[in-house]
């Protein structure tokens, strides 16, 4: 029997617990202002919720994670009920219209409005299952048309099928990845929530696939446990909801997927009210975020160089709010000693985070949060 947390059993580290219902969960899209919360905490409450992975119940899998996984060697015992259920469920998941993300929530914090700042510190991702997977397909990611690879002899014209190659956690802790061959490729795990954001004020459907200043799909691998995101509330509630767990990813996301595979995950939801906090945060492109070692900007555009520009304005703002230095020295220290990543390049909208070390600031004289 493999170890995985089913919904309802096993350990819950939050003041509240929230399954990923089949019947609840958003698939494809993501909570807007008219969406209605599923579970209402305090501030400075920690939630613990389930996430569940789209891969292997997709439509061009078969949406049948029996089948799909069975063909990898994984037994029906094996599989997350939830995961089973949503896939067996009359759901409706259109790929040509739908994003493929499974999204838990939203929950409404009691007292939010428009213009706070909703902080998520993550502080637990247990794996609820030792596999997962990771895709490309439909002429998408970093090589669009040339990969994934036309079979020899494929008609033309007709659409490349996808690659999903089920990838499992080993005795060691690593991920394992088989070459093909009987060989495998091993690498270190670094889970996190590649979809963590409040509603946007619309009434529209919102494409789970495109992130914004609402955060959603940030999919920026240092978001994992000890990060705290923060994101600008904008509506009533901020409705908060997470999805898209990763076991795993690299700076760029190249293939479309990374290892994406379910988490249960434990979240401190706080609420910052006070006025150097929402300033910032208005004058800020999008969320922003921190870990113990280092202050995060996000950069978001579908052009990459416009992500950039976005990402080092940011980075310029920042460091005048935080530490009062001057835009020429900023963007100086910047050029010698801070980092800019691509996030990812395969959601429509692309990312670049930059990275701050709190080390190099930690000399001079900060403002009061």
């Amino acid at each position: 029997m493999l170890n995985l947390l089913q919904p309802g059993h096993g350990p819950v580290d939050g003041d509240h617990y929230l399954t990923a219902d089949p019947k609840l969960i958003h698939w494809g899209h993501l909570p807007n202002a008219t969406a209605e919360p599923v579970l209402t905490v305090a501030s400075g409450d920690t939630v613990t919720l389930d996430t569940i992975s789209h891969e292997g119940i997709l439509a061009d899998q078969g949406r049948d994670p029996g089948a799909f996984f069975g063909a990898a060697g994984i037994p029906a015992a094996g599989l997350l009920h939830d995961t089973v259920e949503l896939a067996a469920s009359a759901r409706e998941h259109d790929s040509a219209v739908h994003g493929p993300h499974v999204v838990t929530g939203p929950v409404a914090i009691r007292g939010a409005r428009p213009g706070d700042v909703l902080e998520v510190e993550v502080l637990r991702l247990r794996r609820r299952a030792p596999y997962g997977v990771i895709s490309n397909r439909h002429g998408k990611g970093a090589l669009p048309g040339e990969y994934p690879q036309i079979p020899a002899g494929w008609p033309a014209g007709a659409p490349v099928p996808a690659v999903s190659l089920v990838a499992t956690v080993g005795p060691d802790g690593l991920g394992r990845l088989p070459v093909g061959d009987g060989r495998h490729l091993s690498f270190p795990l670094r889970p996190f929530l590649g979809i963590m954001g409040v509603a946007p004020a619309t009434k529209a459907v919102v494409h789970s696939v495109p992130p914004g200043p609402h955060g959603g799909n940030l999919d920026v691998r240092h978001l994992g446990t000890g990060a705290r995101l923060c994101l600008p509330v904008q509506v009533p509630g901020a409705l908060f909801y997470a999805g898209d767990p990763h076991f795993s990813q690299g700076d760029g996301e190249v293939a479309l997927t990374a290892f994406e595979a379910p988490l249960r995950a434990t979240l401190r939801l706080t609420l910052h009210t006070d006025p150097a906090t929402r300033a910032l945060a208005a004058r800020l492109r999008a969320p922003f975020a921190e870990t113990e070692t280092e202050h995060l900007v996000l950069g978001l555009d579908p052009d990459l160089d416009e992500a950039m520009r976005h990402a080092v304005r940011d980075a310029l703002t920042l460091l005048a709010d935080r530490y009062r230095i001057p835009g020429h020295v900023a963007l100086a220290y910047l050029s010698a000693a801070a980092d800019f990543h691509v996030s990812q390049v395969v959601d429509g909208v692309k990312g670049i985070h930059g990275r701050l070390p709190k080390a190099h600031l930690a000399s001079l004289d900060t403002p009061a949060r």
